[in-house]
């Protein structure tokens, strides 16, 4: 497909990561496939973890992936058409199935597929339930999953902090792991654990290696609790959740 808006796009984001100096450190980046299809699977701890994400596959294999999306972005005047520049997909997610078949036909296509199997952006920043769609395009695609993590993008804008798109000198990991490749006996259920498995891993890898550390007692926020910080637990994280969705539904009610 046509790429007028996906070049510019990037141009423009790393011109924006080297004006900040961000320490952007790529590890595994010979795991995306040079060519065909294939799902990119990242973990959501920042708003802006698309771009980064995409950014591992571009960067290891110029390879342009085409990212999920909630339809809502997609409605925006500014985002949508940029969204729909970059042939991403949007979802609505009180039917998923359009979404659903196009990525699958994307995948066919020989495109990169990307998807936040969390849904939502953790809160605890560590790795919520997930979905199993993902499990499922790659077998009806068949097509490998390539299992993303991402460590240190919270710190420039997540859900519940004000956001600091001006952070200078931020390192950002970008953990991509082997692919993994479905066999017909595989149940998306046992390959989404799988799936998980595997990203906890490299979680837990990134977050030790990560070269930074809290300047002081107000900045333990981005750590999760286990680790020292002041993010909300696993548990405590889904209960916020809960309520933000209750009081979102109130108001729309």
């Amino acid at each position: 497909m046509a790429d007028l808006v996906y070049p510019p796009i990037i141009g423009a984001a790393l011109t924006a990561f080297r004006g900040l100096d961000l320490k952007i450190e790529i590890d595994g980046a010979e795991n995306v496939p040079r060519t065909g299809g294939a799902v990119l699977v990242s973990n959501h701890i920042s708003y802006l973890d698309f771009l980064f994400a995409g950014l591992g596959a571009f960067k290891s294999a110029r390879r342009k992936t085409r990212f999920m999306a909630k339809d809502d972005v997609f409605k925006h005047r500014i985002s949508g058409p940029l969204m729909r520049g970059m042939h991403h997909i949007p979802v609505d997610r009180s039917d998923g199935q359009p979404a659903y078949d196009a990525a699958v036909a994307a995948l066919r296509a020989g495109e990169v597929v990307g998807v936040f199997p969390e849904a939502t952006i953790s809160r605890s920043f560590m790795l919520k339930k997930f979905k199993t769609g993902a499990a499922r395009m790659a077998a009806d695609a068949e097509v490998p999953l390539v299992p993303v993590i991402l460590w240190g993008t919270q710190r420039l804008w997540t859900k519940g902090r004000p956001k600091n798109l001006t952070r200078r000198h931020t390192p950002v990991s970008i953990r991509i792991g082997e692919p993994i490749h479905l066999t017909p006996e595989d149940r998306p259920v046992m390959v989404t654990r799988r799936l998980r498995e595997a990203m906890n891993q490299l979680l837990e890898g990134a977050q030790r290696d990560y070269p930074d550390q809290p300047s002081g007692p107000e900045d333990r926020w981005w750590l999760p609790a286990h680790l020292g910080g002041t993010a909300p637990t696993p548990q405590q994280a889904e209960e916020e959740d809960t309520r933000a969705a209750e009081e979102k539904a109130t108001r729309n009610g």
